[in-house]
């Protein structure tokens, strides 16, 4: 009889695991011995403070980045074939905006039930807080790096945001936000509708959907916070 593969919501921010998961989440993740992590020494903080049961030093840790080689992927869910493992981030939902999917996808080839955990996601906590179209939405992801290709690209986002009358989302590293709300404060019509959403479930949680005409002049400082944009109608 194989085992299930969990995926594991991690805090977005600092905090308590049992203010942010369900029991049921915090259970099954105290019966488990392997792990499929994005950074070890992350994980057995989290793992610690969700209050794992088993000796840290008894678990079984695999690393999965960007710097993973399909070899060593296929070598995860070797012990999937006895026992239960689960996929955490260090942030948010595994899979989305983060790694896992490949994992996922060979899980499914290999006939191991998939099993997402409820908990977290920026992404969608984000557009909830927005009041922007949630019926008809798309997250994007990174935009790119270099500034005429970048604002090329929110132009897209714009139009498509009109035409399709669909919620744009996507986000940057923290250290780049402002360049990017700088882009976008430049690039989009005044009308068109701009959520940010910065630290959330963090104390200092700052969410704020306005038309861009409103947000010049009064630009939140976002440099090096974890922040999600929204561009809608």
């Amino acid at each position: 009889m194989s085992g299930n593969l969990y995926l594991i919501p991690n805090l977005i921010g600092d905090g308590n695991p049992g203010d942010f998961l369900p029991g049921n989440v915090l259970k099954i993740i105290k019966s488990l011995n392997y792990f499929i992590v994005e950074d070890i020494r992350t994980a057995r903080r989290f793992l610690l403070k969700a209050g794992i049961e088993n000796p840290i030093d008894t678990l079984t840790f695999f690393t999965l980045n960007e710097h993973t080689s399909s070899k060593d992927i296929s070598e995860f869910l070797i012990p999937a074939k006895n026992f239960d493992v689960g996929i955490v981030s260090d942030a948010g939902v595994p899979s989305v905006a983060d790694p896992g999917a490949d994992i996922v996808r060979l899980a499914h080839t290999m006939g191991i039930r998939v099993i997402p955990l409820v908990g977290p996601s920026s992404i969608l906590l984000a557009l909830m807080a927005s009041g922007l179209n949630g019926q008809n939405f798309a997250f994007n992801g990174y935009l790119p790096v270099k500034k005429p290709e970048r604002v090329q690209r929110i132009r897209f986002y714009e139009k498509r945001a009109v035409s399709e009358n669909q919620t744009q989302i996507f986000i940057e590293a923290p250290y780049r936000n402002m360049q990017l709300l700088e882009d976008i404060l430049g690039t989009c019509s005044p009308e068109i509708m701009l959520g940010i959403a910065a630290d959330i479930s963090l104390e200092t949680e700052f969410i704020h959907c306005k038309p861009i005409l409103k947000w010049k002049g009064k630009i939140p400082e976002l440099h090096k916070r974890p922040a999600i944009f929204m561009i809608g109608k």
